[in-house]
Parts: C-alpha cells; sequence; structure tokens
C-alpha cells in the first residue's frame, strides 16, 4: 500500500483528552441547570461540536453553557497528559518523510485550537477540519482533504478511535486505522466495523504506519 497521506481525528486518538470533554460538559450543564449525564451518555451525544452539543441540551442557556465548557474545558486540558509518545513519534516521522498530515476532528474550532496549542502540535498538520453544530460531517471533511492533496482516497488512512470514525473513512473511500490504545476505546465495537487494521498498542500503530511511509518513499 502506497501511503499517501494520513489523517488522524483528536480526541482519544492522538491524546487521552476525553476526561477534559466529559468534565468540561458536566460542569456546564451543572452550573446552567441542564441535565446531569455519565461519561459514557455524554459520549453518545458526540457527533455535533460542543455548540451542537449544548444546543440540544440546553437551549435556552446553550451560549452561557458553551462559555462554561470552553472556560472547563481549558482548565482540565492543563491535567491532560502528552500526546500518546508512539503517536507523536509518528506524526514527527511523517513530517520528516514529507506525508502529508492533516487533522478531522469532530471538536468545535475553539476547543481544537486549545488542544493543538496545548500539545505542541501548531503547524503539525497540512489541514485541520473541526465539527459542525448540525452533527457528523467528518466523512465529507475526510474527503475535502484527500481532494485537496490530490491523492487516490485509498492511499490515505484515517486514524480515529470510535466506530464513527470508521464509518466516516468508509464513506469518504479512505482506509479505517481503529485506534484502540485509549483507556476508552472499546475494542469490540471497533473491531465490528471491519476496519482496515486495528491497534491496541500504540507503538504497534507506530511501527506500522511508518513502515507503510518508508516503502511509500521507497518507490517513488
Amino acid at each position: 500500500m502506497r501511503l499517501a497521506g494520513a489523517i488522524f481525528d483528536l480526541d482519544g486518538t492522538l491524546a487521552d483528552t476525553l476526561p477534559a470533554c466529559y468534565a468540561a460538559f458536566r460542569a456546564a450543564c451543572d452550573k446552567l441547570g441542564g441535565p446531569r449525564y455519565t461519561d459514557a451518555e455524554i459520549r453518545a451525544l458526540f457527533g455535533p461540536s460542543e455548540e451542537g452539543m449544548v444546543q440540544r441540551a440546553m437551549p435556552d442557556c446553550w451560549r452561557d453553557a458553551l462559555t462554561v465548557l470552553l472556560d472547563e474545558y481549558r482548565r482540565h486540558l492543563a491535567f491532560c497528559p502528552r500526546v500518546f509518545p508512539p503517536v507523536a513519534s509518528a506524526l514527527e516521522e511523517l513530517r520528516r518523510w514529507r506525508v502529508p498530515l492533516a487533522l478531522v476532528t469532530g471538536k468545535g474550532p475553539q476547543t481544537t485550537a486549545m488542544s493543538l496549542s496545548h500539545f505542541g502540535l501548531d503547524g503539525t498538520f497540512d489541514h485541520v477540519e473541526t465539527g459542525s453544530p448540525s452533527g457528523v460531517v467528518k466523512a465529507a471533511a475526510i474527503a475535502r482533504v484527500v481532494a485537496a492533496w490530490g491523492v487516490a482516497p485509498v492511499e490515505v488512512v484515517y486514524v480515529g478511535d470510535a466506530v464513527a470514525d470508521m464509518q466516516a473513512a468508509e464513506q469518504a473511500g479512505v482506509l479505517g486505522v481503529a485506534a484502540a490504545w485509549a483507556p476508552s476505546a472499546i475494542e469490540a465495537e471497533l473491531a465490528a466495523t471491519r476496519p482496515h487494521a486495528l491497534f491496541t498498542d500504540a507503538g504497534a500503530f507506530q511501527a506500522w504506519l511508518t513502515g507503510r511511509a518508508r516503502a511509500s518513499r521507497a518507490i517513488r
């Protein structure tokens, strides 16, 4: 397989940021009198960006809720561990070999910018596509990135930790790579989507991806 580009999800794929997402959303609900959610229930709301999530949960005060959520996300993000080290190494190697990189996330623009800055990833990705308040738009975002690169979709991987990520990859015609190395990942659910590849160990993923990058460079 020639590797013409690699696209990554953010939460649970690059770093274990989901605890910060849950805490921020729950704090917004608590402070604005919204519903009380478990972590699993909050994750089930993912699809739209944070703006869309608070609009659905607290339609009468969603702007205030979003302000609280952003403040709380910034505060909790400070305690998030760094990018998974093997993933950070893979990104560095791919940049060195000039493999195009992109980020496609369901997060809104503000939390995405906070996250990239916190993890020192500003400038790492050639394209950054964020989510929409209206709902899931990852497949269209992946397709836009591939079109901008001018490469064949089957030569591009999309790395994500959720079933919706693998579904978006299939819809966009790229190769879905399931990231099951975060504590929040559910391996069985990801495996059921029949991804191109699935990894429970980020080190194994790094070896696999960089091996394909080296092979691609050799045949150029």
